[in-house]
């Protein structure tokens, strides 16, 4: 037992007057050495205001908070057990320190080494008597209901069944339901933000209306399951979706992985929107013992996001008897990893060729659970793009700045390539007939206007006959 001694000793320190609510005693104390305004007292490593506010001398606590020096009050200065001095208040059911805490920004939601949140430590204190006016303080600033400890026990599992507990029980209920609505509001509210952006993203992919359908009922679940989660529900988890695109080239796949890329940054699924574009000379070695690394190498430069493997049939060899390919190699590698989660696979290429890759790998159907078939391109659709393409042009892009005449309609562009092109070569190249076709287009603007041309408008504007000269030029389509 400590001596009277002792006992004067602790009275004349700065936690002792918080602790005895000696106002002038501890301003005259913070006069004389205003560094004491956070200090630590012996054992409990508490401040001035945790004692203050766990013995209810509001005064002090005012005092404190609005103390003017050389340091700020620690607001949110946590004792030993990671209390801070709403904690203290809260379990010593001191309301009107609480209170004043609360209006100053302490933190409702802190949590103490053990995970108790202060309605956890007021719910605790309340168990012991009669009143619980400090849970009321707390549930007007919104203290979490739902919030578990270290135990995953909430305030409202703390409660006995006596009835000063059921009239408790009532009271956190009635919050918690309240709160479920305003997250379940909440939830819909970003739900909605993020379907509009990918709304945004999908109003880009030109065609493909059964794959964007997909994409849609794919996004919707997802982002379901992220308002489930928001709402503390327990389910499932959906796993990464490996996916092959199959299609010629120029129909979107690349654009389309970017798209799954945002998505699944978007939702959680994966931390990162990258896409990281790989073909067979990124994976396969020329050498025994190469291709494995190699393939490893790539796989963790993709991790947290997509590894796009793009003409993914040419890692399987056309005869089954050359056992110097080391393409099967690096697939097995792959799909070592597909059941990680640390990255999401897509295999690209052509829809018939693709088909060795498929049969290849008894797991591959396992792992591989989307299937999305991009069609050809038709003129209209190649149209669109001209479209999509000079209305969002980046400051790198070789036509940012110029914009299409007025008589470049949808209808113009698509009957203008319809006449220019074959079916067959539209099949070959798809969307990537369009870039090319506006850069040439460009070089005959230039060609046509003379170098004493002033007026603003004709320098940027981009004709049929402009257009018209570029798909000609284009040496691809001759052949």
């Amino acid at each position: 037992m400590p001596g009277p001694q002792d006992q004067r000793s602790r009275s004349t320190t700065i936690h002792g007057y918080a602790q005895a609510g000696d106002l002038p005693s501890l301003k005259k104390k913070l006069q004389d050495n205003p560094l004491l305004l956070n200090e630590r007292n012996d054992i409990m490593a508490q401040t001035p205001l945790h004692v203050a506010a766990g013995y209810n001398n509001i005064e002090i606590v005012k005092f404190l908070l609005n103390c003017k020096g050389p340091e700020k009050v620690e607001l949110e200065a946590m004792n030993m057990y990671g209390e801070t001095p709403l904690h203290m208040a809260a379990k010593n059911g001191c309301d009107a320190a609480a209170s004043v805490l609360l209006d100053h920004g302490a933190f409702v939601e802190a949590k103490a080494n053990n995970g108790m949140t202060p309605l956890h430590l007021a719910v605790w204190h309340s168990l012991r008597g009669e009143a619980f006016i400090t849970i009321k303080t707390l549930l007007k600033y919104n203290a979490d209901c739902s919030a578990k400890d270290n135990d995953d026990m909430t305030p409202v599992d703390l409660l006995s069944h006596d009835l000063h507990s059921e009239k408790l029980c009532i009271l956190l209920k009635s919050h918690l339901e309240e709160q479920r609505k305003q997250r379940t509001i909440e939830a819909c509210s970003e739900t909605k933000a993020k379907m509009n952006e990918l709304e945004e993203a999908i109003s880009n992919i030109v065609g493909l209306h059964d794959l964007k359908l997909q994409l849609r009922k794919w996004a919707k679940g997802m982002l379901l399951d992220e308002k489930r989660r928001a709402l503390g529900l327990k389910f499932s988890v959906r796993k990464p979706p490996h996916m092959a695109f199959l299609g010629n080239p120029g129909t979107g796949k690349t654009m389309v992985a970017r798209v799954l890329g945002r998505l699944l940054n978007m939702v959680g699924i994966l931390p990162t929107d990258k896409v990281t574009e790989v073909q067979r000379t990124d994976l396969v070695g020329e050498f025994v013992g190469h291709t494995g690394p190699k393939t490893r190498r790539k796989i963790k430069e993709a991790e947290g996001g997509i590894l796009f493997v793009d003409e993914a049939y040419r890692l399987i060899p056309m005869q089954k008897a050359d056992d110097k390919d080391y393409g099967l190699e690096a697939l097995e590698e792959i799909m070592s990893f597909m059941d990680s989660g640390k990255v999401v696979v897509i295999f690209a290429g052509y829809n018939e060729p693709m088909k060795r890759v498929i049969y290849s790998n008894e797991g591959f159907c396992r792992r591989v659970t989307k299937f999305f078939v991009f069609d050809d391109l038709n003129s209209q659709e190649l149209a669109q793009i001209v479209h999509l393409k000079m209305n969002d042009q980046s400051e790198e892009g070789p036509l940012y700045g110029f914009k299409l005449h007025p008589s470049c309609s949808l209808e113009a562009i698509s009957n203008l390539i319809e006449g220019e092109t074959t079916e067959d070569q539209r099949r070959k190249i798809n969307g990537g007939l369009v870039d090319p076709m506006l850069v040439n287009a460009r070089e005959n603007l230039d060609l046509r206007l003379g170098l004493d041309m002033v007026d603003v408008d004709d320098l940027i504007t981009i004709t049929m006959e402009d257009l018209k000269a570029g798909l000609q030029s284009l040496s691809s389509l001759s052949q």
